[in-house]
């Protein structure tokens, strides 16, 4: 039976924390094996003494929760080893990047703009969407805003028979974690780009450049 399974994962919320909204799904073809890249990078990190945290970039890049007291160095290290997974890992991926200050305070319009979003990239690849027996879609039920779009994008595009909603958490799914930090990458080439960059962008990838060379264009070609 074909089956397709899509890991949502977003950046941003609709308060004033964030100047950027991003949604990005990973899709993966079932048939497609992960679980060697996968035993590659568990035995990477028991080689070179790192500890196995499901990944998560935001408290990496930052030392903060199950990175607390981790030297950035090690850091450092857990996010290679993670980005060379994620480049051996057989997925592809779309993200879908707003600035929030484009919608005002009006959270309705910015709603609805996620989902024709959604919507139309799920249209303009009908017939790939409809080739599939199943298709599962995993996302956390982080933001009720991301859960509402979802489920009127895919049910007004795809049949509802052929979609199965599951709760993913992030230690749970390597691919759902890969869903984390291609959000993340595409966050931080908008921040590059519009010269917004922050002191923790430059820790992690020093320049616009080295970012470029060393991780954006290795990665987007995985984009759908």
């Amino acid at each position: 039976m074909s089956e397709l399974s899509i890991f949502v994962d977003e950046s941003g919320e609709w308060g004033k924390l964030s100047e950027y909204y991003l949604i990005t799904l990973v899709l993966h073809v079932q048939s497609s094996p992960i679980a060697e890249p996968i035993e590659r990078y568990e035995r990477r990190l028991r080689d070179s003494g790192l500890p196995d945290i499901p990944f998560h970039a935001g408290p990496l890049f930052n030392g903060h929760d199950d990175y607390g007291n981790m030297p950035l160095a090690d850091r450092k290290r857990l996010f290679s080893a993670f980005f060379t997974l994620a480049r051996y890992l057989p997925f592809r991926y779309v993200t879908f990047a707003h600035r929030k200050s484009m919608f005002g305070d009006n959270k309705t319009r910015f709603e609805a703009q996620l989902k024709r979003d959604l919507a139309n990239f799920f249209l303009s690849h009908l017939d790939e969407f409809q080739s599939y027996e199943t298709i599962k879609v995993y996302y956390d039920n982080g933001q009720q805003i991301v859960t509402n779009a979802l489920q009127s994008s895919i049910g007004y595009a795809l049949s509802k028979e052929a979609v199965i909603y599951r709760d993913a958490q992030p230690k749970d799914y390597r691919l759902e974690q890969a869903a984390d930090l291609m959000c993340t990458i595409e966050l931080t080439a908008l921040k590059f780009e519009e010269k917004e960059d922050t002191a923790t962008d430059r820790k992690m990838f020093r320049n616009r450049r080295d970012f470029k060379k060393n991780y954006l264009r290795i990665l987007r070609r995985k984009q759908f």
